[in-house]
């Protein structure tokens, strides 16, 4: 399948654009969205009450139904945001959607994306930790799926030009690990202090650059007042 972040245009704004006429490269985003958000309605879903198997079945017959035509007959531009949309229309789906009702059969017995179902509730049974409810917690695992995806960007942009052993010595001061020294790291690849401090700091502003992105690609107006609206959303959710 496509990668989720091989479109130059927007996701969700090429999705909105073709919401009447769902056409291929919109059908192409939308799968990509979908696969990257997939974790997130499945913790949602369990969190709801329903057993890992059923939930399963629910999100994939969610995504299928998002997938297939008229898919999208209700979405306008006030579901600016992917993230709230997918919330929505899930709610909906759910409160519609009888647990005796497979989302396999509903296929055709085909599955509209690969969902790796044991890792999912692997990460799910983590969760269980907190008390945090289906809102919060899908937008805890919102913000943290897309961190990682940004992070798993930029392993492979410094991997492919050659920096990967580079990066991988100073991502523990990329990723905010106070204990770690410039000096220690750095060493590890024959770079100095200051040479390893300077580009910690150019990998941060690339991370950010990055991150910025992906934002953008989840909102119909992908403007830097939205960016920046989507980025404080982000980081409270975090905080939550």
């Amino acid at each position: 399948m496509t990668g989720p972040s091989s479109f130059g245009t927007t996701h969700w704004g090429l999705v909105l654009a073709a919401r009447d006429r769902v056409t291929p490269e919109a059908r192409a985003a939308l799968g990509a969205l979908c696969e990257v958000y997939w974790y997130p309605l499945y913790a949602f879903v369990r969190r709801k009450g329903h057993d890992s198997e059923t939930s399963r079945d629910l999100v994939q017959g969610f995504l299928a139904s998002l997938l297939e035509s008229g898919g999208l007959e209700k979405v306008g531009p006030e579901r600016g945001r992917f993230r709230s949309f997918l919330m929505a229309a899930c709610s909906h789906y759910l409160s519609h959607q009888r647990e005796r009702d497979r989302a396999l059969k509903r296929g055709g017995g085909h599955s509209a994306l690969s969902l790796d179902t044991l890792d999912a509730e692997r990460r799910y049974r983590l969760e269980l930790a907190d008390d945090a409810t289906p809102e919060r917690l899908f937008l805890r695992r919102w913000a943290t799926t897309l961190l990682d995806l940004v992070l798993d960007r930029l392993t492979r942009e410094q991997t492919e030009a050659g920096k990967g052993a580079t990066f991988e010595a100073l991502k523990p001061a990329l990723l905010g690990d106070d204990a770690a020294s410039y000096r220690d790291l750095g060493a590890r690849v024959g770079l100095n202090e200051g040479t390893a401090r300077v580009a910690t700091h150019r990998l941060r502003a690339r991370y950010r650059t990055l991150l910025r992105e992906e934002i953008a690609r989840t909102l119909a107006d992908p403007s830097e007042e939205a960016v920046a609206e989507e980025l404080n959303d982000l980081f409270a959710a975090l905080a939550n």
